[in-house]
Parts: C-alpha cells; sequence; structure tokens
C-alpha cells in the first residue's frame, strides 16, 4: 500500500534561530523542539531534564482528599485491604506496585485479578463475593471500575468500601465509590489528563506519602513498574508522563525489580540500554501472555516475588505463555485474512467485523491489530465466550473508535476504552446489524476520501548533518512514544553508493548503503524493512527520496549509527 509523506508545519523562523543561538545547537534541532511548543531555553532545559520535582500536586485530583483519608483509616486500622486489578500490563502494574507499597504499612492485604475468560474485564461479581466472605473491608481498584455503577452499589450493600483509580472515560454516572480518581472525570481539575491506571495509582500513593511526611525513596523506587505502565498501555509520553517514563527507564536500567529482572532476563534484553520500544515489543507482551493464556495473577506474582529462585520459576512459565501466544497470534492472523480475502463483500468494505466462535479470546485484541496495519482500516475482531460475542478493536489515524462503538451502545451489552483501542461484548445474534451500522460511520466519516496511511514526517535533513553530536543531542529527546515520537526526517536525491543489497532469511529487506550526490565518500548505512521490491529502482543509479529515524545498530559487539527507512519514494523515469 503506497503512502503519503505528511510534512509537519515548520516552526516559526525566528522561534527557531533565536532557540538555536540560545542552547548552540543547529536549526533542525531547535525546529523539533519548536515543533513541540518549546520555544525558551527553560523550557528546552526541562523537556532535556525533567524534574521529579515537576509533578503535579497529587491533591488537586478530585477525590484524593476523601482517597487519603480513607486509606490512612484503614492502616491505622489495619483493616484488610484487597489490591484489585484488570489483567493487561496496566493492571498487573498497578496492583503490583500499590502491594509492593502497602504490603509495608499492612498485615492483612492480598491481590485479586480477574479471569479474562470466567469474570472477563473490570470489576466481577465473584471478586465482590470473594471480597465478603475474606472480610475485606477496603478494596482499592485500579486501572478499570470508573462505569462499574451497578457493581459498586452491590458491594457497598455488602460493607465493602472501594477507592478506584482508573484513567479511562467515564460514563454519565460516577460509581458511589468512597473516592473515584480518574483524570478524565468531567468535574476533575488535575492539569493532566492522559495518566495510565498505575500513574493513577502512583498519584494515590504520592499523595499518602506527602500527607504522612514518608520519604520519598519508597515511593520512587517502583517507578520502573510505572514507565513499563506507561509504554505498554500506549498513553502519551507528554508531561507529568514523561517525567514519570524518564525516570521509570533509569531505574528499569540500573536497578529493576527482581520480577522485572527476570522478565528482561527472559527476554534477551541488557539492562542499561532498555527503551520505550523494548518495553512495548519484549516485556510487555510477555507481562500480557499470561492473562491471555492462563492467568494474570501469575504477572503480578512475579513482579511482587523477592526470591530469586520462585522469580525465575515463574519467568520461564511466563515465556511459555508468549511462546504459545505467538503460535495463537500467527494462526489466528492468517486465518483472519483468509476469510476476508476469500469474501469480495468483507475485502472491499472501509472497514472490518469479523467473528470466529473458536478464537481464542486472549489474543483477538493483537489480531485486530494486525488486520488494521494490514488493511488500514477500523476492526473489530469478535469470539465466543460466556455465550457471548467479546472481542476488540482498533482504529486508524483521526477516527474516534469509542465514539464509533458508542453510537451502537443499543447493540451491545458492555464496551470500554480508547479513542484508537477499545473492548466490546454483543450478543451474537447482533453481529450483522452491528457490522452494518459500523460500516455505515466509517464510511460517512471518511466523505468519500480513500482511507491512506500516512507517515508524519518532522523536517527535510542532509545526510552530511548527521554527525554523533546531532545524534547525542537526538537522544536526549526520549523517551519517546505517542506526543513524542522519534522524530522521522526527509532526504532527497540520495544515491546507491554501489552496495546495496538484499538481507533476511527470504531476502526480503534491503540493507542500503547511500551517499549524497556530491560527496560519495561519505556512505551512510541503512536498512529499509520488507521493502525488497524497491532494490531494481535503487539499483538503477537513479536519485530517490527517503524517510527515516536515526538509530544505533548494535552487531557484534560493534555499534553505528544507520538510518531506519520509513518509506523509498523513486522518482520519475
Amino acid at each position: 500500500m503506497e503512502k503519503v509523506w505528511n510534512l509537519k508545519p515548520q516552526g516559526e523562523l525566528n522561534d527557531i534561530k533565536h532557540l538555536s543561538a540560545a542552547l548552540n545547537v543547529n536549526m533542525v534541532i531547535t525546529n523539533l523542539l519548536v515543533q513541540r511548543g518549546i520555544k525558551t531555553f527553560s523550557e528546552a532545559k526541562a523537556f532535556f531534564r525533567p524534574r521529579l520535582s515537576d509533578l503535579h500536586d497529587p491533591f488537586l485530583m478530585k477525590d484524593m482528599e476523601k482517597a487519603v483519608e480513607r486509606l490512612d483509616k484503614a492502616i491505622e486500622n489495619q483493616e484488610k485491604v484487597l489490591i484489585y486489578g484488570d489483567y493487561d500490563v496496566d493492571g498487573t502494574t498497578s496492583v503490583a506496585m500499590m502491594y509492593l507499597f502497602l504490603k509495608d504499612h499492612l498485615k492483612n492485604i492480598d491481590f485479586y485479578i480477574p479471569d479474562r475468560y470466567t469474570e472477563g474485564y473490570g470489576i466481577s461479581p465473584r471478586s465482590i463475593e470473594y471480597a465478603a466472605e475474606e472480610n475485606v473491608s477496603l478494596i482499592i481498584v485500579l486501572d478499570c471500575g470508573i462505569k462499574a455503577v451497578e457493581k459498586i452499589n452491590y458491594a457497598r450493600q455488602k460493607g465493602l468500601d472501594f477507592i478506584i483509580c482508573d484513567h479511562h472515560n467515564p460514563g454519565d454516572t460516577i460509581p458511589d465509590a468512597v473516592a473515584v480518581l480518574d483524570p478524565k472525570r468531567p468535574d476533575c481539575p488535575y492539569p493532566y489528563k492522559e495518566l495510565s491506571g498505575c500513574g493513577v495509582g502512583f498519584k494515590l500513593l504520592q499523595a499518602y506519602t506527602q500527607r504522612k511526611n514518608l520519604p520519598t525513596d519508597r515511593l520512587y523506587n517502583l517507578l520502573d513498574l510505572v514507565v513499563v505502565s506507561i509504554a505498554s498501555d500506549i498513553v502519551p509520553i507528554s508531561g507529568e508522563n514523561r517525567v514519570l517514563a524518564y525516570y521509570g527507564l533509569k531505574k528499569l536500567n540500573k536497578e529493576p525489580g527482581m520480577g522485572l529482572q527476570t522478565i528482561i532476563n527472559y527476554s534477551g534484553l541488557t539492562a542499561g540500554d532498555i527503551t520505550i520500544s523494548d518495553i512495548v515489543f519484549k516485556i510487555g507482551p510477555r507481562l500480557n501472555a499470561s492473562g491471555r493464556i492462563e492467568h494474570g495473577k501469575k504477572s503480578v506474582q512475579i513482579l511482587v516475588s523477592l526470591d530469586e529462585d520462585s522469580s525465575d520459576a515463574l519467568g520461564g512459565e511466563i515465556d511459555s505463555f508468549n511462546e504459545i501466544r505467538k503460535t495463537l497470534d500467527r494462526d489466528i492472523t492468517q486465518d483472519a485474512l483468509d476469510m476476508i480475502e476469500n469474501n469480495p463483500e468483507l475485502k472491499n468494505r472501509n472497514s472490518t467485523v469479523i467473528y470466529n466462535r473458536d478464537w481464542h479470546k486472549g489474543v483477538v485484541g493483537i489480531v485486530a491489530s494486525r488486520l488494521t496495519e494490514f488493511y488500514y482500516r477500523p476492526t473489530v475482531v469478535l469470539t465466543e465466550s460466556n455465550g457471548l460475542a467479546t472481542g476488540s478493536a482498533r482504529s486508524v489515524k483521526d477516527f474516534d473508535l469509542y465514539e464509533a462503538i458508542g453510537s451502537c451502545s443499543d447493540l451491545l451489552e458492555s464496551y470500554g476504552g480508547h479513542m484508537y483501542a477499545a473492548g466490546l461484548t454483543m450478543k451474537i445474534e447482533n453481529i450483522s446489524e452491528f457490522s452494518r451500522r459500523f460500516e455505515e460511520i466509517v464510511t460517512r466519516s471518511l466523505d468519500g476520501q480513500p482511507q491512506v496511511q500516512s507517515i508524519d514526517i518532522d523536517t527535510k535533513l542532509a545526510l552530511h548533518e548527521i554527525t554523533p553530536r546531532f545524534f547525542r543531542i537526538l537522544r536526549q529527546f526520549e523517551p519517546f512514544g505517542p506526543h513524542n515520537q522519534m522524530p522521522v526526517f526527509i532526504t532527497e536525491d540520495v544515491l546507491d553508493a554501489g552496495t546495496s543489497r538484499l538481507v533476511g532469511k527470504n531476502s526480503e529487506h534491503l540493507k542500503l548503503d547511500l551517499v549524497e550526490p556530491d560527496d560519495s565518500s561519505a556512505v551512510f548505512a541503512g536498512i529499509a524493512f520488507n521493502m525488497s521490491e524497491k532494490l531494481p529502482v535503487i539499483k538503477s543509479g537513479m536519485p530517490f527520496d527517503i524517510c527515516y529515524s536515526v538509530a544505533i545498530n548494535e552487531f557484534r559487539g560493534k555499534s553505528n549509527l544507520q538510518l531506519y527507512i520509513r518509506d523509498i519514494r523513486t522518482k520519475d523515469i
């Protein structure tokens, strides 16, 4: 599929020049800063050198005073407290963080992760019965609960108090819990709205630490869990999340908790070089795998483990779950692709809604992501669970999936999520009508324009400007992620140095050696994954344009700068 190259608006020239002089860096760097809204020396300093003191006052969050008061009461009276969270990475890291902090203050503390298959997402009736039977008096809910109005009412009848720490969009009614912490509440004045579920839980612990004048070391020691949640839940790495992620990565790379160290070892990563991308593609999927294949509590167990032998044993289990997950992912994705390709009506739609009762519920979200990448259109993948059709949805740029699904809420038993990802459940007989209405909504949003994948490009760059100093400064833009993506550049009219070639098991990738027309002595290495079809034009001797990011390539103990090619645009011949 051809991609559109979208060059972002460039910063104001005067702003770029003034900042370039103030920082003593070239104008390509300062243009990147101005594009991010950074125009002064002090703003640049705050960006490049985040400080934990930049974190907002947690008591700005609606209900924080009530939450701290109730938590303090539970600790003073040594009540029995249950930490409850979702089975994904954000939920399990949240529960592990809260448990590790509070276990030093509470003798009677336990955690609960619902079973994905028998209980489903959110606060389950079974968990309420369990808490009542175990004489729990306070439940701290993390990464879910904002829509559990009826369940909270039922739990209150059983004498259970709840503190909800969520970051999802609320419904029309806020649950009647002791405290509901969610920066997305319409009545919440908290200045930063994009915290992860673990981030909201962190703010509760920050507030408690402040109120009790406790040392901050214990709290900040848990930031490795917070950054894993931020990366895995794909929340914006801006504002407060940038500060939390910056220091979380420092902790993860220098002295991760024992469980995370075990996961790092099984992931084949080296502490010291772990990035947000490594969390997204290697650490997060392993922590997610236990909830997908067996039970999410295994992820919490390893994250709170303080015994090396048990941690390693759990790590081996979780790694085997991940291998099973990968096999299911591959097989079901191929199944889904075949279903679409063999059905002209499905193939030619503007959206994808597919259902197979036998698909594994734990991987339908991954499959939805794969199909969205392949066809570049909003996608819903459903399977059967407990007699209902349930599944996951993924979106494309600028299409509000959550709103579209909400427009079909009369057909749904439940739904939740964000603009780009959601979960939903419906009666099986409603699938056909949901599919028809969802297609109508997507088609209407297109207004006759085809869905085309675009690459957002920051600015133009000459290859000779890519120096070691330039890259050192570029790395200070990290951690990269949503709202602070790794910069993407255009270089026009580059040439093959004569040694570009196909690589990979099936010769599917391009290993490029590139030069500029006026200087063939400086050769720049590049890698273009799955672009083997571009080789004949590149070898033709004609100039072509590239868009790319700059990164370090580690190979056999050697490091060198490499261009990670996002796309190649050939000239008309």
